[in-house]
């Protein structure tokens, strides 16, 4: 029996795989929210309105946190829940483990602290301020998984992957910066549908494209042999490298 064929077989790659694949399920839950949640609102209230007959004026929310005030609420409120529970189930590395749980809580601070409406009170504009702070929070730490960690110089990920994960966390938050504008301003605010919520949705699509990218490569990782299949931690990548390369024959 070969080295190999005795590591694939042992109990620790098998624990490895495991970790691989659902590590990748996180990323996947993770992504596939940040792509499907943004049309999600707008249809949501567009069908529901045709469903019962109403009209479908205004269906589109100014903002993805406004959708709290339309017929959408459960699924906005849904879909972050889900996303807090992704991340702050994700475990990777000593730092992305710290990353992805304060993330995950800031997911469910945005879900449970909705932004201020309209003629708010005291208490709704302070819940409001939390609900913006934790979004911010939550949009930044995204783009620092894009940036820092699914960009793994210390693996051997092409050029042309490490250069795309850079450009979603770019666009995450230029398009944050754009959306803070567009609300600060009330740029297009008579538009059908607003620069706030465009900008929300490119940042969000960005990230979600990110973490779908990042799950594929992960699993494509782990159809590898037992050198491949290891995890390539960021703060572990040197430990995981075999010690003795002529043991391997």
């Amino acid at each position: 029996m070969t080295h190999d064929s005795r590591t694939q077989n042992s109990p620790g790659f098998r624990q490895s795989v495991q970790d691989v694949r659902t590590i990748a399920i996180l990323r996947l839950g993770v992504g596939l929210i940040g792509i499907l949640l943004p049309p999600a609102l707008p249809f949501g209230n567009w069908l529901a309105a045709q469903l019962t007959g109403r009209s479908t004026d205004g269906f589109w929310p100014g903002s993805m946190s406004g959708a709290y005030y339309t017929g959408t609420r459960n699924i906005l409120v849904g879909a972050l829940c889900a996303l807090g529970v992704f991340l702050i189930c994700y475990r990777y590395d000593r730092r992305d483990d710290r990353w992805s749980t304060a993330a995950g809580f800031f997911a469910v601070g945005v879900a449970l602290c909705p932004v201020a409406p309209e003629g708010a009170s005291s208490l709704q504009r302070t819940v409001g301020a939390f609900h913006l702070a934790f979004a911010g929070l939550l949009f930044v730490m995204l783009a620092m998984f894009c940036l820092y960690s699914f960009r793994n110089p210390r693996s051997a990920q092409p050029a042309r992957v490490g250069t795309a994960y850079l450009v979603a966390g770019v666009v995450i938050l230029a398009s944050l910066a754009l959306a803070v504008l567009a609300g600060m301003t009330g740029v297009g605010s008579d538009w059908s549908v607003q620069p706030l919520y465009l900008g929300e949705w490119l940042a969000t699509w960005a990230f979600g494209a990110a973490w779908i990218g990042a799950a594929l490569e992960l699993a494509a990782h782990g159809r590898g042999d037992a050198a491949t299949a290891a995890i390539p931690r960021q703060s572990e990548a040197s430990a995981l490298e075999p010690r003795h390369p002529e043991a391997r024959s």
